[in-house]
């Protein structure tokens, strides 16, 4: 594989060393080159490295015709462009050269003309038309990814990798005694030296990171600051600095290039930046296991998980900044678990050779789709459920579905029917179209191969006779614009009225092409209804397979919510939804969770899975508590986050079909609260019977059955050893689809 990089040649700091160190290990692997526009010492140090790097000057015209020639006559495979200048070529090769361009986003392109407004209008357009001609783009983060997604590129074509460094025995070349000699300081030994290294460009807001400290400064008088870097703001820091009282305890070095030195020196490293792709000084600071305080910005939170791998705060947050080096600066034993932490998790996902395999892999996926393009009609598959909703059950089994069809072929196009067709494709990575845009997911359903709705009870008109229709119009549409047609790991039922009976068993029968089902009811079910044509098996709900998020970040979210999950409390996770009849139980509801605190020691945590409904349900019980300090955590951000937290409960006690399923899936023992079939069908297919029908719930009654689901906790492998076979089940679900996807197109 031949690749070539075109880069204008005047970038500094981490975009610099990212080229760098991602060109010399690349070139290991590929033949990577490099093209820049201006010479200098970016040229230079890259040459240096062993990098094979082109400098072309002169007019445009001229600089572009060289760039073509350079290209055809080199037998590339594929044009990576970075920054303004190398997108703008890359675009106006593209048609020319007929190759598959990508580009790397290493920060906002809407702010990095911050200031210079004239740039902004020049350079800023015309970077935003070439961004828009170039098909596949790289963040350097997934919030960067996010961000261009949210802006309207493609997100099956926006990938992300991260800034490697090399974590092997980090030394620096001076001890910190020199260093800070090397300085003009005398400081005390016993200083805790906090640092940064960042452009003074508004940007990086300096001026908040002085705030904060002096504010610390007065707490912890031993706090000092070293700030490295130079830029516009250079003057005006250094009069803030006088202004603030703080200018004997703070030392502006100017521009370092023994970065390794001073992250040696320093005792605590910080970042204040307004906007960041993934900003090498985390990482390099991870190194040395420097305890980390940064804004809550960009890809920050994807290394820096508050209270786990180090503190976030808000940007131009100077009170919260200050507690936090405040509190760093008096305790010597949380910032080395921070410190620790932070080095551990960035080992294992910000290596140099954990980049260079993430970029290898996107080069072979972007060819692999350019082949794949050629001669195919037909392509992909289009997913129709109770999507976008805030659900977080329904989104579970989005993610499980998802991945699953990308374990049968990565390349294949996703698009899913949703609600937030934003949030959907920022979540999940997929294409998306509202649910209710006919011509839009009409369009879609003509070009793809498969259709595929599921997920949940669809089938059914206990909540809304519109919503069955709807579902069955989408398969009959799907199968007339000649998709293959699958109804996945869902529910059915239950159907109350005899024409929507009559109606679904016809439509079903005649459209689709294969059925999963999540439980043996819902078979009986279609039996009922005469469903007897389509291919039918018993399997599960995809949600089984999602795995949980890290047990810390579970952690972390019930420590900012002002629990203390370290000191051994246990915890009852309660999930409830409005539904007829629920607020006559409130009370029942209350003196049960009151008496599992009282007797257990169960501490109430309530688990919301629909964000709005759940919540406002959960407020209702928690008020009428009269023992038990109740918590109610907000929606999480992630299904896999959930998951996480209900693994951490002692004793589940809920309403709601995922809640039990993610429970269920970490051993955790279950108290089901049933207002629809499937919460019964789902326990008793895990061989778990304590649950209660919502219209016979009594105070006593649930009581009694967190007094034997209390008992069970002893034998938590017993219950996930049962629910691991419904996850070799929910394989199924997989192996239909791969089946309906092979072969010729309909």
């Amino acid at each position: 594989m031949k690749v070539i990089h075109l880069i204008s040649g005047g970038d500094t700091g981490g975009a610099k060393t990212h080229i760098h160190t991602l060109l010399q290990r690349l070139n290991r692997h590929i033949q990577a080159d490099m093209v820049c526009f201006t010479g200098g010492p970016f040229t230079q140090e890259a040459r240096a490295l062993g990098i094979h790097t082109d400098v072309l000057t002169g007019s445009p015209p001229a600089v572009l015709k060289a760039l073509r020639d350079k290209i055809r006559q080199g037998g590339y495979d594929l044009i990576h462009c970075h920054g303004s200048r190398g997108n703008l070529m890359g675009a106006l090769l593209k048609r020319s050269t007929g190759l598959p361009l990508v580009t790397t986003v290493h920060s906002d392109p809407k702010i990095d003309y911050m200031g210079r407004p004239l740039a902004a209008l020049t350079f800023g357009t015309l970077n935003g038309w070439a961004l828009r001609r170039i098909p596949n783009h790289i963040g350097v983060s997934q919030p960067m990814v996010d961000l261009l997604i949210d802006r309207g590129y493609d997100p099956q074509a926006v990938f992300d990798i991260p800034n490697g460094l090399d974590f092997s025995n980090p030394t620096s070349k001076l001890t910190r005694a020199e260093y800070l000699t090397s300085l003009g300081l005398d400081w005390p030994q016993d200083a805790v030296i906090a640092g940064i290294a960042a452009r003074l460009n508004p940007v990086k807001d300096i001026a908040t990171l002085l705030r904060g400290f002096a504010l610390a400064h007065r707490e912890q008088p031993s706090l000092r600051l070293i700030i490295a870097g130079e830029g516009e703001e250079d003057s005006a820091l250094r009069q803030l600095a006088q202004e603030l009282g703080v200018a004997d305890a703070v030392c502006f070095a100017g521009w370092v290039e023994d970065t390794d030195s001073f992250y040696h020196a320093i005792d605590i490293n910080t970042l204040t930046s307004l906007s960041e792709g993934f900003p090498y000084s985390l990482p390099e600071g991870a190194r040395f296991a420097l305890p980390t305080v940064a804004t809550n910005v960009g890809g920050v939170p994807a290394l820096i998980k508050h209270n786990v791998t180090g503190l976030l705060f808000q940007p131009r947050d100077r009170e919260t900044l200050g507690r936090h080096l405040a509190d760093l600066a008096a305790n010597s034993a949380l910032r080395r678990r921070l410190g620790d932490k932070l080095l551990e998790r960035a080992r294992e996902e910000y290596s140099i050779e954990h980049t260079v395999r993430r970029q290898l892999e996107i080069y072979e996926t972007i060819l692999r789709r350019r082949d794949r393009a050629g001669g195919r009609k037909r392509d992909g598959v289009i997913l129709c459920g109770a999507y976008g909703q805030n659900n977080a059950g329904d989104e579970a089994v989005l993610k499980a579905l998802v991945a699953e069809l990308r374990s049968i072929d990565p390349d294949m196009p996703l698009w899913v029917m949703t609600r937030k067709p934003r949030a959907t494709r920022r979540i999940h990575r997929v294409g998306a179209i509202y649910t209710f845009h006919f011509p839009a997911f009409c369009r879609r359903m003509s070009k793809s191969v498969l259709y595929a709705n599921g997920g949940g009870s669809l089938i059914q008109d206990v909540t809304s006779h519109r919503s069955l229709w709807f579902y069955l119009f989408t398969l009959a549409a799907a199968k007339r614009l000649g998709c293959r047609v699958m109804m996945y790991g869902c529910g059915i039922g239950p159907i109350q009225s005899p024409r929507n009976r009559k109606r679904a068993g016809r439509i079903i029968n005649r459209n689709v092409d294969a059925i999963t089902l999540r439980d043996c009811a819902s078979l009986d079910e279609l039996a009922a209804l005469g469903v007897d044509r389509p291919r039918i098996q018993v399997a599960a709900d995809p949600a089984v397979s999602l795995p949980a998020a890290p047990a810390e970040e579970a952690e972390a979210v019930l420590e900012q919510a002002g629990l203390r999950p370290q000191e051994g409390q246990r915890y009852l996770g309660v999930t409830v939804r409005p539904w007829p009849g629920f607020e006559d139980k409130l009370s029942a509801f209350a003196q049960a969770i009151d008496y599992a605190y009282e007797v257990h020691g169960l501490l109430p945590v309530f688990l919301p899975i629909e964000g709005r409904l759940d919540v406002a349900a959960a407020k209702q019980v928690a008020a009428r508590l009269q023992k038990a300090p109740a918590t109610v955590l907000p929606p999480c951000a992630s299904s896999e986050l959930t998951s996480a937290l209900s693994a951490r409960m002692d004793v589940a006690l809920s309403m709601r079909l995922h809640a039990l399923i993610f429970a269920a899936a970490r051993g955790v023992p279950l108290v089901g609260v049933v207002y629809d079939p499937k919460v019964s069908a789902f326990l008793e297919r895990v061989e778990q019977d304590l649950f209660v029908p919502l219209e016979d719930l009594t105070a006593q009654g649930l009581c009694a059955l967190l007094d034997a689901a209390e008992a069970r906790t002893r034998d938590r492998a017993a219950l996930s050893a049962k629910t691991a076979r419904l996850v070799e089940l929910e394989q199924i679900n997989r192996e239909q689809a791969a089946q309906l996807l092979e072969g010729n197109t309909p």
